[in-house]
């Protein structure tokens, strides 16, 4: 029924949604109304809260114009100019958003806090049961290079997600697969048990950094992850994080860094620490929104 809704946004759910937003909007006089990921709000509502002197914010972390055609933008698409500000995660976007003439401001993929920390003191390499990991999805080519890397170049591979057991076989499924989808308490715990935790980006969306490899640099988790110009643009290569571009460098760089514990330590501190002090916190992120909607000057 989702999926139905999403690609033809009419009928009573899609009235409900908008009738309850509205009801909101005039119960409590916000000054900023977010929108995540605004797939069914019709254009009425949105110049209906702009009236009331609301300024609206469009927070969205996928895209909708990329390759990849997901289907659920169609109403999205009806409603992009009416927004006041966009947050873009992605220079592809940027471009386009640049194109159209669209107020924005380009963010990061963030971690949150409360979530994504250190493990506790006393922590030692030893409580780290997992050899080379990867928690996520099984998109694009990942299957395929993770399966090299374990068979084809002897790497002790965990991996932890949802839709891999329509991927693998039953006999690679029980080998590899650990987890299904991890949340909050046990995702971080997986990081922390993995000496070396895998981090990819999703082309057919035009990602160039992982929103995975800002959370895995946050929980101080070793991070290994796909070489692109975003991952370095946001930490320093060998010293607050290790990149790969093809399996063979991944499967050297695992045996490598496997041996070292210490120098393994250190990125990971040094991946915390750029994170923090950088911003990439939830909160430092919002900050930059309202202080734009306040009058600060666009990225």
């Amino acid at each position: 029924m989702k999926s139905v809704t999403n690609r033809f946004p009419a009928g009573p759910i899609v009235y409900r949604v908008n009738r309850a937003l509205l009801e909101e909007v005039r119960r409590h006089q916000p000054d900023v109304v977010w929108f995540d990921k605004p797939t069914l709000f019709t254009g009425s509502s949105i110049e209906a809260i702009r009236n009331t002197g609301a300024l609206t914010v469009c927070y969205n972390q996928d895209n909708p114009f990329g390759p990849r055609n997901d289907g659920c933008w169609y109403q999205f698409k009806k409603v992009i100019r009416l927004f006041d500000l966009h947050c873009l995660f992605r220079q592809a976007d940027v471009v386009r958003y640049t194109d159209w003439g669209l107020n924005f401001i380009r963010l990061l993929f963030s971690f949150e806090p409360s979530i994504h920390f250190p493990s506790h003191a006393g922590w030692s390499d030893a409580d780290r049961t997992r050899e080379v990991s990867y928690i996520g999805h099984p998109h694009e080519e990942r299957p395929q290079f993770l399966l090299a890397l374990a068979e084809k170049h002897g790497i002790s591979l965990s991996i932890d997600g949802n839709g891999w057991q329509v991927i693998f076989s039953e006999d690679q499924y029980r080998r590899y697969v650990r987890h299904g989808h991890l949340l909050g308490d046990a995702y971080r715990e997986q990081i922390w048990r993995s000496k070396i935790n895998l981090s990819f980006v999703t082309r057919s969306n035009e990602d160039d950094i992982a929103h995975k490899s800002v959370e895995i640099a946050a929980c101080q988790g070793f991070l290994l992850a796909l070489r692109t110009e975003g991952h370095q643009a946001i930490f320093e290569e060998d010293r607050e994080a290790v990149f790969f571009s093809l399996t063979e460098e991944c499967a050297d760089k695992c045996r490598f860094y496997l041996g070292r514990p210490d120098l393994r330590e250190a990125i990971a501190r040094a991946g915390r620490e750029r994170a923090v002090r950088s911003g990439y916190d939830n909160d430092t992120q919002l900050a930059r929104v309202l202080d734009q909607l306040d009058g600060g000057r666009s990225d």
